[in-house]
C-alpha cells in the first residue's frame, strides 16, 4: 500500500467541496493500492503545467490530479475544470 500526501492546494481544495463522497473514496482506495482505475474515472496523463501528474473524474466536474511513485499518492488538487485550468 502506499503512503498518502496531500499538498497544501489539495487541503483547501478538500475543504472547499466538502465531504467524503463515496465515489473519491474508492479512487482513493485503488490508487493506495496501486490498482488501475476502472474507465469511468477517464483517467489520463497531464501536459504542460501538470506534465508528470495524472488526472481523473470524480464526478463530471469533479476531478482529481495526483501523482504516484513506487512509495507515495500525492494529492495536488482536487476541483471543477474551471477552478484547475
Amino acid at each position: 500500500m502506499l503512503k498518502l500526501q496531500r499538498s497544501n492546494a489539495f487541503k483547501r481544495d478538500f475543504k472547499k467541496h466538502g465531504e467524503l463522497d463515496t465515489a473519491l473514496i474508492e479512487v482513493l482506495y485503488l490508487l493506495l493500492n496501486n490498482e488501475t482505475l476502472p474507465p469511468k474515472y477517464k483517467d489520463h496523463d497531464l501536459i504542460g503545467n501538470y506534465k508528470g501528474f495524472r488526472e481523473c473524474h470524480i464526478k463530471p466536474d469533479l476531478l482529481l490530479i495526483y501523482q504516484k511513485d513506487d512509495e507515495y499518492l500525492s494529492l495536488a488538487r482536487l476541483g471543477s475544470h474551471s477552478e484547475l485550468f
